[in-house]
């Protein structure tokens, strides 16, 4: 079956919420109330901004057809897309979008430990709404630095799911130091744990799962942003520059060794879909129809690279001297 890409969407901003300190919830629904596209836990939408394509998570229950519902935290130092929805997005705004999409979806398990670093809260929102829907066992832990960076804080106390609900606040003197190995190792047999937030908090999880024996696949995670280079490890060597032939066109292109993939196809007239451009949403993923790929995203895992043959060309290279890439519902004419 082919991958089918979203139709665009004009949404509209029906309210605006703040939730906690630099933190605005926004409800888009269809200007003319119809029906939104279904999404299930975990799904995001991309947002047409001027700055950019800039995607944010679903925390709505998945359930919902009237509705959008999106938290955008104001980053200081990025790239100005939170910047420019804070300022300019406002009741009445209508806005281009996608439809959803779904890199993060809630795997089958016994037990479903949701682990949130902040506004990494947003997609494992729709998570529990989805497990508590489905009578599935689940606890939802959230850290943050203060109360007042809490989202949802209200909906966390009055949702029908809310004794499922931890909190770790950093600044309460009472709280004990949240220890995340013993967390990990006190939960039931074939628990897999959902994990959004911050690169550092991201790091810590993946450390106490590390030490306590947990098989990688029982991780899944969401990047909100690529994580710095382990410390002494600097960033990954670029490979030797490569040959790339893009099938649909034909076109055989150089790629540099201190050029991106994306760089060089934008620079040869094919349109690239680039939105993080960390190799963490896939937003510009493409297949790989001949050559051996180097892949440095964090979205995909080896299924999707091996068998689905997905390429982030934002980040990835070539392990071999030529690559053949295609759009990803591309196939050559019989």
């Amino acid at each position: 079956m082919r991958p089918t890409t979203p139709a665009p969407l004009t949404l509209q901003v029906r309210h605006r919420q703040a939730l906690a300190e630099d933190i605005v919830a926004f409800e888009l629904q269809d200007p003319q109330g119809a029906p939104l596209p279904a999404f299930e836990a975990g799904a995001h939408i991309d947002l047409q901004l001027p700055v950019g394509v800039r995607s944010y998570s679903l925390c709505n229950a998945p359930g919902e057809r009237h509705r959008y519902l999106i938290a955008v935290q104001r980053e200081r130092t990025g790239r100005g897309g939170s910047r420019w929805v804070h300022e300019h997005l406002g009741t009445g705004t209508l806005i281009q979008a996608s439809g959803p999409r779904n890199h993060f979806a809630l795997r089958p398990a016994p037990h479903t430990l949701l682990l949130a670093g902040g506004i990494g809260l947003t997609p494992l929102l729709a998570m529990a709404e989805s497990l508590w829907a489905r009578a599935r066992a689940f606890t939802l832990h959230v850290a943050v630095r203060s109360e007042a960076r809490l989202p949802f804080a209200l909906r966390l106390l009055q949702s029908p799911w809310s004794h499922r609900v931890r909190l770790q606040v950093d600044d309460h003197a009472e709280a004990p130091p949240w220890h995340l190995p013993a967390l990990l190792a006190s939960q039931p047999p074939g628990t897999v744990a959902h994990v959004c937030g911050p690169a550092g908090f991201m790091a810590a999880v993946q450390r106490a799962a590390h030490q306590v024996g947990w098989d990688d696949t029982q991780l899944v995670t969401e990047y909100f942003a690529a994580p710095p280079p382990a410390a002494g490890a600097g960033a990954p060597p670029p490979s030797e520059g490569f040959e790339l032939h893009w099938a649909p066109t034909g076109q055989c292109l150089s790629v540099g060794a201190q050029q991106s993939v994306a760089q060089v196809l934008q620079a040869a007239g094919i349109a690239v879909n680039l939105s993080c451009e960390q190799g963490i949403c896939g937003q510009c993923c493409v297949q790989v129809l001949d050559g051996t790929p180097e892949h440095r995203d964090l979205v995909y895992g080896e299924h999707d690279h091996a068998v689905a043959r997905r390429f982030t060309p934002c980040c990835s290279r070539a392990a071999s001297p030529r690559l053949v890439l295609a759009p990803m519902d591309w196939r050559a004419p019989a």
